[in-house]
């Protein structure tokens, strides 16, 4: 991976280090190595930390994990832009690990399994790489990793970068927390990724938007363009205006339902109304891409099941998407509609039937 040494700041990286274990240790995260010994099965951890010694680099300006030579690494480090943290696969081979990509692959064919259906999950995060020590491409919303990545040399991150001078713990702890389902399924034996852990007592609901980047230094083109970015500005919008229509205290967004999250749910008495958004060209492409995901938030076992269910798109609705989804209520009984968002207005201007 890229070596970089620290010029901006007084404090060593051991020193660093010790106040992110420090601050993680009333989290999850905290308990890494431990949950490492419950998914590969190993009689006791080696140690209770998150780093040691041995996966400290001061020279280099990075640390990993300890074991995360051969997985999915937690690791932060130094670049010329500031300090990094989040995840990262190290394609960089060494005396212990000749053959990286080989030892990786599945581990990284998981990885782009939980970012194709949970990609949202970390929409305020990037992803970067690094052939050898050049940094290539601009940082790009979160995606599965292509092919071509998948070799000797390259160091894939995805995280965020702040500040090598005014270093924020609290978010660094944070973020590994919430990216620790990820690890545990990339690195564990599960067969279909979870955001997070089942709650007791199933769906809970909360009011409140949450609030991710909708705009960046791209050019107008390209954030027209960028699925994630659109995304997060449709979801705010769309919490405003129900939240207008509805009062406030009774829209929420990101609510875990089934193991995903729905993009904003609306609470009637005792009741819910999902709304799914999509980015797609047509109202097809959007039903299409929103179904399962409707249903399955609805419907899968345990999940809250919603009184209406409503994949939300900016193309108007066509007659054959219109008779698709009234076939699918009258034969089905399915609460399924299709809502069109006129981003530009900020509100709903179609409620089919």
């Amino acid at each position: 991976m890229p070596n970089f040494v620290n010029n901006t700041t007084a404090l060593s990286l051991t020193a660093i280090v010790q106040e992110i274990e420090r601050r993680a240790e009333t989290l999850a995260i905290g308990r890494l190595q431990e949950i490492r010994r419950e998914i590969k099965g190993h009689s006791r951890p080696v140690t209770h930390s998150i780093f040691t010694q041995q996966s400290i680099f001061e020279e280099g300006g990075y640390a990993f994990h300890y074991g995360g030579r051969t997985e999915l690494q937690f690791n932060v480090g130094f670049e010329p832009g500031g300090f990094r943290h989040g995840v990262a696969f190290s394609f960089e081979p060494s005396r212990t690990l000749p053959e990286p990509e080989e030892t990786l692959i599945s581990s990284v064919g998981r990885f782009n399994e939980y970012l194709t259906l949970h990609s949202r999950q970390f929409a305020d995060m990037s992803m970067w790489h690094w052939d050898g020590d050049e940094r290539k491409g601009s940082d790009h919303p979160p995606t599965p990793i292509q092919a071509d990545l998948i070799r000797r040399g390259v160091f894939v991150f995805m995280g965020r970068m702040q500040a090598a001078d005014a270093i924020d713990y609290d978010l660094i702890v944070e973020d590994f927390d919430r990216l620790l389902p990820l690890y545990r399924f990339v690195e564990g034996k599960d067969t279909f990724p979870q955001v997070a852990e089942p709650k007791k007592g199933g769906f809970q609901f909360k009011s409140g938007c949450t609030v991710k980047p909708a705009k960046t230094m791209a050019s107008l083109a390209e954030r027209q363009l960028n699925i994630a970015l659109r995304h997060n500005e449709l979801q705010t919008a769309l919490h405003d205006h129900l939240a207008q229509l509805y009062g406030a205290d009774d829209v929420g967004t990101e609510l875990n339902s089934a193991g995903g999250q729905v993009d904003v749910a609306v609470r009637r008495g005792q009741k819910y109304w999902f709304y799914e958004i999509k980015t797609a060209m047509s109202a097809r492409g959007c039903i299409r891409e929103g179904m399962a995901q409707v249903l399955e938030y609805s419907f899968w076992p345990g999940a809250q099941e919603a009184e209406k269910l409503v994949i939300v798109g900016e193309p108007a609705l066509d007659g054959d998407a219109e008779r698709y989804l009234a076939t699918l209520r009258g034969r089905f009984s399915l609460p399924i509609e299709y809502q069109q968002f006129e981003l530009s207005r900020r509100e709903l201007i179609a409620a089919m039937h």
